[in-house]
């Protein structure tokens, strides 16, 4: 068994929780496993996508001790059209 924290982020709130999961389970099955696809429907791990301390990984990813696994959000904003926006302002 392994800890690891899984945390998601909503425009109204910040939910970190911690969580063991048996030590060779995948990305996918820890998120699975959290609760969180059951608490948040808006969560669709076909769209969303997952990662490790801020970097990008597949659902078959494996785990480690300690690993922070992010549940990212869509984005609200284009980020090259919001640069482009603020250029434009100055």
């Amino acid at each position: 068994m392994i800890h690891v924290q899984i945390c998601y982020a909503r425009p109204d709130q910040q939910i970190l929780r911690d969580f063991v999961v048996a030590a060779d389970a995948s990305l996918q099955q820890a998120i699975e496993q959290s609760g969180f696809l059951q608490e948040f429907p808006e969560i669709d791990l076909a769209i969303n996508c997952v990662g490790i301390f801020g970097k990008i990984k597949a659902l078959a990813a494996s785990l480690h001790e300690a690993d922070r696994i992010e549940i990212y959000g869509p984005l609200i904003a284009d980020p090259k059209e919001a640069r482009r926006r603020r250029a434009d302002k100055k």
